[in-house]
C-alpha cells in the first residue's frame, strides 16, 4: 500500500529534525559582539587608583635601588671572595650580588609596567574592521587620535609619581652595562709607560745571566739583555720582560748615522727595545752587514745604525733606544728608562 492510499488521520504527526541532523542557523557568521565592559575598582574609586599608583612607583623605586646596589657590588666585593648562601652553597659574593641586584632591577621595571597597565590604563576592548595596507588620510588621522586618546587614558600626564619614578628606573638601568665595561680588563694606569729599567741597573746577559761588559760584545754581534734584579721564576717575569727585553749590538761609531743614537751608546754599543712596534713580536733576526733587524711576524725592518727607524713593513714607529754607560765595576748599566713607551699602539695612547 502506498502512502497516498493512507488516510490523513493515520499519517504520523510532523516532528523535529531526524536523529543526527544539524539545525542550521540563519547566519552562522554573525558577529557575537563584545561582552559588556566591567569597570575595575580603580576606575570607580580614586583611593584604589592611588594605591595602585603607589605600588607601581614602589616597584620603579625598587628598581633604582637595585641598580645602585649592582654598581655598589662592584666596589664592595673583591673578585675572589667566596661566601656561603643557603641553599646555593659556597658561591662568589660578587657574582651572586650582581645577579641578584640586576635581576631585581629588571624584574621590578617589568612588574611595575604590567601592574600599571592592568590597573590604571584603560582596559576597554575596542573592535575595528580590517582595512587596506595603505592607510588613507582618514585612517592616519584616526590612528593619531587613538594614540592621543591612549596617552590620555594611560594617565601618563596625570600620574606624575609613576612617570618620574619610571624615568628614574629606565635612566639608571643602563648604568649597569657601563659598569660591566670594567671587566674588559684591568686599568693600565702607568704600567705601560714605564719598564724596570732605571739609572744604575746593570745589563744582564740572558744567556749567561751574568752582567754584560763592553768586551763581551763584539762588533757585528747580537746579544739579548734584561735588567738586573729580574728573576725568571718571578710571577710577573713575562709581563716585565715583555717591556724590558733589550737587543745589544756593537757598531763601529763611524757607521752610526743618528746623532742621538751615537751619544746614547757606549763605544758603539747600542741598546734597543726587542719589542716590535707593530704588534709586539720579539725581534731576533739581525743582518750584520746592513745593521738591519727583521721582525719574524710581519717582516717589519729597522735600521739600527740610523736610530732604529722603520725602513720596511707595517711598523709605524722606530724602536725605543735605552741610554747606557759603564759603572765602576766596568759593567754596562742603564742611565735611565726608555724615553718612549715600548711596544705597539701605545704611541697614540700615551
Amino acid at each position: 500500500m502506498s502512502s497516498q492510499e493512507i488516510p490523513d488521520e493515520n499519517l504520523p504527526a510532523e516532528q523535529g529534525p531526524a536523529h543526527g541532523a544539524v539545525e542550521v542557523a540563519d547566519d552562522p557568521f554573525a558577529d557575537p559582539g563584545l561582552p559588556a565592559h566591567k569597570p575595575r575598582i580603580q576606575d570607580i574609586d580614586e583611593r584604589a587608583a592611588k594605591r595602585s599608583e603607589r605600588a607601581v612607583a614602589f616597584m620603579f623605586t625598587l628598581s633604582m635601588l637595585a641598580t645602585v646596589g649592582f654598581i655598589a657590588s662592584y666596589v664592595i666585593f673583591p673578585v675572589d671572595k667566596i661566601v656561603y648562601i643557603w641553599p646555593f652553597g659556597h658561591v662568589s659574593a660578587l657574582n651572586f650580588s650582581l645577579g641578584l641586584t640586576l635581576g631585581v632591577a629588571l624584574f621590578a621595571i617589568g612588574a611595575g609596567a604590567v601592574h600599571w597597565a592592568r590597573t590604571l590604563m584603560s582596559d576597554v576592548e575596542v573592535a575595528d574592521d580590517r582595512h587596506a595596507i595603505e592607510a588613507e588620510p582618514e585612517v592616519k588621522a584616526k590612528v593619531l587620535a587613538d594614540f592621543a586618546a591612549g596617552a590620555e587614558e594611560s594617565a601618563f600626564g596625570r600620574r606624575k609619581l609613576i612617570r618620574n619614578t619610571m624615568f628614574g628606573a629606565l635612566a639608571l638601568v643602563p648604568l649597569s652595562g657601563v659598569v660591566l665595561l670594567r671587566d674588559l680588563g684591568p686599568l693600565p694606569e702607568k704600567k705601560l709607560r714605564n719598564t724596570l729599567w732605571a739609572k744604575g741597573k746593570q745589563l744582564i746577559n740572558m744567556n749567561t745571566m751574568e752582567p754584560l761588559r763592553p768586551e763581551d760584545v763584539a762588533v757585528g754581534s747580537l746579544t739579548f739583555a734584561m735588567p738586573e734584579g729580574l728573576e725568571e721564576d718571578a710571577h710577573d717575569f713575562q709581563n716585565q720582560i715583555a717591556k724590558a727585553a733589550l737587543m745589544i749590538i756593537r757598531i763601529e761609531p763611524d757607521n752610526i748615522k743618528d746623532k742621538r743614537e751615537r751619544e746614547w751608546a757606549h763605544e758603539g754599543i747600542v741598546a734597543f727595545s726587542k719589542i716590535c712596534t707593530h704588534v709586539g713580536c720579539p725581534i731576533s733576526l739581525y743582518e750584520q752587514q746592513t745593521h738591519h733587524v727583521l721582525c719574524p711576524c710581519h717582516q717589519s725592518t729597522f735600521d739600527l745604525s740610523d736610530g732604529a727607524r722603520v725602513i720596511f713593513g707595517p711598523a709605524g714607529h722606530a724602536l725605543p733606544q735605552l741610554r747606557i754607560g759603564v759603572n765602576a765595576e766596568g759593567n754596562l748599566e742603564a742611565l735611565g728608562d726608555f724615553e718612549e713607551p715600548v711596544g705597539p699602539a701605545f704611541w697614540e695612547r700615551g
